[in-house]
């Protein structure tokens, strides 16, 4: 089932709220090519991380 702003991975809870939509954004698009959910959450918090060092001010805290 895929995730939303409003429900999300536990593991994702401490992000700041756009590296965390951007995690659930990845993670659910993972999800659809086959990943399982323990995957699609590791990948999706590491690539929006790397995401927000590059687009964000201040980068992923």
């Amino acid at each position: 089932m895929p995730w939303t702003d409003e429900r999300y991975p536990a593991a994702m809870r401490r992000l700041p709220p756009r590296v965390r939509q951007k995690a659930v954004e990845i993670a659910n698009a993972l999800l659809a090519e086959g990943s399982d959910d323990g995957k699609a959450i590791r990948i999706g918090i590491a690539k929006a991380k790397e995401w927000a060092r590059r687009q964000l001010p201040g980068g992923a805290r």
